[in-house]
C-alpha cells in the first residue's frame, strides 16, 4: 500500500513566501498543483500583457506564450513527484479573457500534453482579476502520482 506521507514542492519563487503556500502537495497518492502562471526560473513573468494607465491589460494576444510557459511550469513541478502531464485527471484555467484563452487552449493543450484529446477532465473560467495584473492566465492541476514515486515499487 502507498504512503500518505505528505510531500510539497516549490520554485523557490518570492510570492510563495510573502503569501504563504506551497506550489503543490502530495497527499495519498493525488498530487495537488496550486495556480500556476507563466514565471521562469527568477520568477519573472514570460509575456507580460501590456495594461492601460489604470492597470488592466490592453490585449490578449500573449495568452498564447503565457499559457505554454504556465504549462512548462507543472510539467516542472508534476517532476518533483516522478508524475508528468500524463497522471493529470483535471486541470482548470483561470483566464481573463475566455476567447482568447478558448482559441490559445486548442493548440497548446494538445502541444502540451502530446494528444489531440487530452484525457484529463478541464474547466476553463473566466476571472476579473489574478494575482499579477499582467497575467493572463492561471492554471491549477490534479493529478494521480505514480504508485513508483509513491511506493518505490
Amino acid at each position: 500500500m502507498c504512503s500518505p506521507i505528505r510531500r510539497t514542492a516549490n520554485f523557490g519563487v518570492p510570492w510563495e513566501k510573502a503569501y504563504g503556500y506551497v506550489q503543490a502537495v502530495r497527499v495519498k497518492g493525488i498530487i495537488y498543483i496550486s495556480g500556476q502562471l507563466s514565471h521562469d526560473i527568477a520568477g519573472n513573468l514570460v509575456a507580460p500583457a501590456k495594461l492601460d494607465p489604470a492597470g488592466r491589460p490592453v490585449d490578449f494576444s500573449n495568452m498564447e506564450e503565457q499559457m505554454r510557459q504556465t504549462y512548462a511550469n507543472a510539467v516542472a513541478v508534476l517532476a518533483e513527484f516522478g508524475a508528468s502531464l500524463d497522471d493529470v485527471v483535471e486541470e482548470t484555467l483561470y483566464v481573463l479573457d475566455v476567447d482568447a484563452a478558448f482559441a490559445a487552449a486548442g493548440k497548446v493543450r494538445k502541444e502540451m500534453y502530446g494528444a489531440e484529446v487530452p484525457a484529463c477532465a478541464s474547466n476553463l473560467i473566466g476571472v476579473s482579476r489574478l494575482a499579477f495584473p499582467e497575467q493572463l492566465i492561471e492554471v491549477t492541476f490534479r493529478a494521480i502520482a505514480p504508485c513508483v514515486s509513491l511506493c518505490g515499487v
